[in-house]
């Protein structure tokens, strides 16, 4: 069926289990300018069902970040709409009722087998190099044995009944006929024994219900997909459209990650980027406009683009080609336009509450603020190898020191970034690595803001924030592989 032919409605989805992600803008924009083109819908739904990552502050990370982006949604959480509630943790009882519904037809089944046995399994089947999947021990149970496992109360999941012969296959717009032999994929887990359903059971159940015309989204979710097909044939619903496009990439080629990019929308807001650069930066990436221009307006993609015109080439992520198109927004910026958008974000009252208070004490003249402060405001540290390395240390140990040490910070701002949370993880590495406190403060304060004396450590990255100082500690340890 042609786009034209039906009400588009597509989605994005994005788990609230980490900071807002560039990728997730990338997919929302693609998601955003075909809902417009063709008039149709596009639904903002939460996929939180991660119980012990998903967290309400990085949901409202998410939002904000893509409001700043400039792309907005017909239903979601924040704005309500007909097949609310548009957070997975609060449909809880709709997946339980249709992971039933497959049992009842004998399209999944209960599977009693504890955590202790799959490991076996999984150890097992490594040992004699088969699949480690699941053994499907409890597919085929006899009813008296289950009923006898309900009436002890045994823990237990619901698991999809693959087929275990033939092939699934599905189409892709962009990729077209796609296969995959039954026997190799897994009876997957669609429902916990905590009552939450995984990724796949919502996933579909929340696509039908909230009558998804098109699943726009990244080549990685292709090896789910026939899982996906066979659950909207066990509940006899008719396929959405699938179209994977591509995941961005680093220069290597590999797929984005911020150890070799930064990926937070959250940085791209804070170094002085330009939504609508971003937003055309994010649109090149796999797309070209039919003009060849480089450079274009959001209403200008939307009036031109097609979902057939992208490539599956694997777009590459050139942050210096991000910043030549921001530098092109901003020329074409009025005096004032520009001025005011300095004072809105680099110079706002809020940032510069939190600066002020850690230098005004080394002030002299007004024009000092600029000695102590710029490392608030630039990432050109000019950095010397050298000066990072401890005396009696090498810059192997330095550079893995400084990895240790943003590990420990990230596992920290889970609970979010605080000035507390810093100290706590900067101490513990002191206390459990072998690593003087002197060794590792001074390399992390060199690192993070060029100089040997600064105000407060702690407080210091505090305001910085989270990427900055991500993307600092990298770029050290860059420095530091190229002393090796």
């Amino acid at each position: 069926m042609s786009d034209q032919a039906q009400t588009v409605r597509v989605r994005i989805a994005p788990s609230p289990t980490g900071d807002p992600h560039v990728g997730t803008a990338y997919v929302g924009l693609l998601n955003y300018v075909f809902a417009r083109k063709h008039h149709g819908s596009l639904v903002l739904r939460i996929e939180d069902t991660d119980r012990n990552r998903s967290s309400t502050r990085f949901e409202e990370a998410i939002l904000e970040s893509l409001r700043w982006f400039g792309i907005s949604w017909d239903e979601g959480p924040d704005v309500g709409g007909p097949f609310g509630p548009y957070r997975q943790s609060e449909r809880l009882s709709i997946y339980q009722e249709h992971a039933e519904r497959l049992v009842a037809s004998g399209h999944a089944y209960r599977c009693f087998c504890s955590p202790e046995r799959l490991d076996a399994v999984r150890k097992e089947r490594r040992a004699r190099k088969l699949n480690t999947g699941y053994d499907r021990h409890c597919r085929h149970l006899e009813p008296a044995e289950i009923e006898r496992h309900l009436a002890q109360g045994t823990p237990h999941v619901i698991r999809l009944k693959m087929p275990i012969e033939g092939e699934t296959v599905f189409h892709d717009r962009l990729r077209g006929e796609i296969r995959f032999n039954n026997e190799l994929i897994d009876d997957q887990i669609l429902l916990k024994t905590d009552g939450y359903p995984t990724y796949h059971l919502a996933n579909v159940v929340d696509d039908h219900l909230m009558g998804i015309t098109h699943v726009i989204r990244a080549e990685e979710w292709i090896n789910s997909t026939p899982k996906h097909v066979i659950l909207y044939n066990a509940f006899g619903w008719s396929l959405p459209e699938f179209v994977h496009v591509s995941l961005l990439r680093n220069q290597d080629r590999s797929k984005i990650s911020k150890r070799k990019n930064p990926v937070s929308l959250v940085y791209y807001r804070q170094a002085g980027f330009r939504p609508e650069a971003l937003r055309n930066f994010l649109g090149l990436m796999g797309w070209n406009h039919p003009s060849g221009s480089e450079k274009f307006s959001l209403e200008e993609m939307i009036e031109a683009f097609s979902l057939d015109d992208i490539s599956l080439g694997g777009p590459v992520f050139n942050l210096e080609k991000l910043k030549w198109l921001n530098g092109q927004y901003i020329r074409d910026m009025a005096p004032e336009a520009l001025a005011d958008w300095l004072a809105d974000t680099l110079f706002s009252r809020a940032y510069l509450d939190r600066i002020v208070p850690l230098i005004r004490e080394r002030m002299e003249v007004f024009q000092d603020f600029w000695k102590y402060a710029d490392y608030f405001y630039s990432d050109d540290l000019r950095l010397e190898p050298n000066a990072l390395i401890p005396k009696k240390r090498t810059a192997t140990e330095t550079r893995r020191m400084l990895g240790e040490v943003l590990a420990r910070l990230e596992e920290a701002s889970r609970q979010g970034w605080t000035t507390d949370g810093i100290e706590h993880a900067l101490r513990d590495y002191c206390a459990t690595s072998g690593w003087k406190v002197r060794e590792v403060f001074m390399t992390v304060r060199l690192a993070t803001t060029g100089k040997k004396a600064t105000p407060p450590l702690f407080e210091t990255l505090d305001v910085l924030g989270k990427e900055r100082v991500r993307q600092r500690l990298l770029a050290a340890q860059n420095l530091l592989k190229k002393a090796q």
